[in-house]
């Protein structure tokens, strides 16, 4: 497994340099800690940390 590093941003405007869309954690959670996200019939949990890290978990 390789790993990478996140994208590059321009915080002036929260644009990312290589074009990608940009979605706060935040607003995914609507303020909470957790959020489901749904893929090709799968949930996932993106868990926002009391460290502030985010961890996806199937």
């Amino acid at each position: 497994m390789t790993a990478t590093r996140p994208a590059e941003f321009d915080r002036s405007g929260i644009t990312p340099v290589n074009g990608l869309p940009v979605h706060e954690a935040e607003d995914l959670t609507k303020g909470g800690n957790q959020a489901l996200i749904a893929l090709n019939d799968q949930v996932y949990n993106l868990r926002i940390t009391r460290a502030g890290k985010l961890i996806l978990t199937k």
